[in-house]
């Protein structure tokens, strides 16, 4: 929005030329960023005080950890307040006419309102348990592969018309056709390693990274601050993987894939990063509110929608290793437990208890212990990640 009014009034007047500054993508990331934390800080307090007026507080399960006992009844649905923040600020400061922007941004409020539902049903219906598993992946399942539908082709083409034209192709074509370079799996540390996988396979990965990247977040999100500070880190490594995709002459050096328009995508990160910076302030040891699944989720999905537009899914992976753990574990403990019941008749655990931070807890670590040193191993991830941009 404001881009686009910058660049109208520079064209009322030459004494306006210092407008710009709007077109810079890397002054108004830094904006998005302010105008989200600021958002953030102003109407957490506000936010907070409607949470405990209308009892929206957090159900702890039967199972969970004894210390957590007490938190039940904090407000929760805290997630609201990050997409407020997040929405607002990237409504102001990116470009309109960018279709990642949207498509990301829409993947977002979408996983969102699944999360806000499943919320909504635990705090209100008093249910811990909140949406039915099935009914939860199934609304996931139809957001992360309408994404990965229209992703795949756009990707490949340089605007709207020619990715409907690609599209009509695709389908012409008897649903045969060879996608670019850049649709490919990238493979990081090595120069242009790139794995076709054809409209089928994308969407399968596509589908694959954004709906378990979404589960990863929501799984880690199990102490105060725990799951925000990774997903700020994270984002902001997407973002200049998206910000150097979007730079020919960046992507060319960096012997990355030019992607036009995932520069922009830069901005959402930002936006991101600043309502992620700004909910730690009252989610942080002792939280004042949750994130809950409306924000868990929410995050969860962007990040797997964005590192599929910037072609680094691995990177992911990586750089996200603490939600792939989280999540790895609860397979596995899940898969042991029902294997060794049917092999001895007693089901047996591989860990003390899933997901793996409170395995941690249960072994005697601090709740602010276990927060911190995850935090640590993020931002070591992040650097590896990052380092795949010259390492190659």
């Amino acid at each position: 929005m404001l881009p686009s009014l910058a660049l109208w009034l520079q064209g009322l007047s030459p004494d306006l030329d210092f407008l710009r500054v709007f077109q810079f993508q890397t002054f108004r990331a830094v904006m998005a960023a302010i105008t989200a934390m600021l958002v953030g800080l102003a109407a957490g307090p506000m936010f907070i005080r409607r949470l405990t007026e209308l009892k929206i507080g957090q159900p702890i399960r039967g199972y969970a950890m004894q210390s957590h006992l007490s938190k039940s009844g904090t407000p929760t649905m805290g997630g609201v307040l990050i997409l407020f923040a997040i929405t607002v600020s990237t409504l102001l400061w990116f470009d309109p006419s960018n279709r990642f922007v949207w498509i990301v941004l829409g993947v977002t409020l979408g996983f969102g309102a699944i999360g806000w539902i499943d919320d909504w049903r635990k705090v209100v219906h008093k249910d811990p348990e909140g949406m039915r598993a099935r009914t939860k992946y199934f609304w996931q399942s139809v957001i992360g592969l309408v994404a990965a539908f229209y992703l795949v082709f756009a990707i490949s083409e340089g605007s709207n018309q020619r990715v409907f034209e690609l599209f009509i192709g695709w389908v012409a074509s008897g649903f045969t056709i060879d996608l670019p370079h850049q649709a490919g799996l990238m493979v990081p540390f090595f120069k242009q390693v790139s794995y076709p996988l054809g409209v089928a396979g994308f969407v399968l990965l596509t589908y694959l990274v954004i709906v378990g990247a979404s589960n990863a977040v929501n799984l880690t999100d199990g102490l105060d601050g725990l799951a925000i500070m990774p997903v700020v880190m994270v984002g902001g490594v997407l973002g200049i993987f998206a910000y150097v995709t979007g730079h020919a002459v960046f992507a060319d050096y960096l012997l990355l894939p030019h992607i036009p328009g995932t520069g922009e995508v830069l901005i959402f990160c930002a936006a991101m990063g600043g309502a992620g910076l700004a909910f730690l302030w009252f989610n942080a040891y002792p939280a004042q509110v949750f994130m809950g699944d409306v924000g868990a989720l929410a995050l969860g999905a962007a990040l797997g929608t964005i590192a599929v537009i910037v072609r680094q899914e691995i990177v992911l992976a990586i750089i996200g290793g603490v939600f792939v753990a989280s999540a790895l574990s609860v397979m596995l403990q899940v898969s042991w437990f029902k294997y060794t019941k049917w092999r001895f008749g007693q089901g047996r655990r591989l860990f003390k208890m899933a997901p793996l931070h409170h395995h941690f807890e249960k072994s005697g670590w601090r709740e602010t212990q276990v927060v911190t040193r995850f935090w640590i191993i993020t931002m070591l991830l992040c650097l590896i990640g990052l380092s795949t941009l010259k390492l190659r």
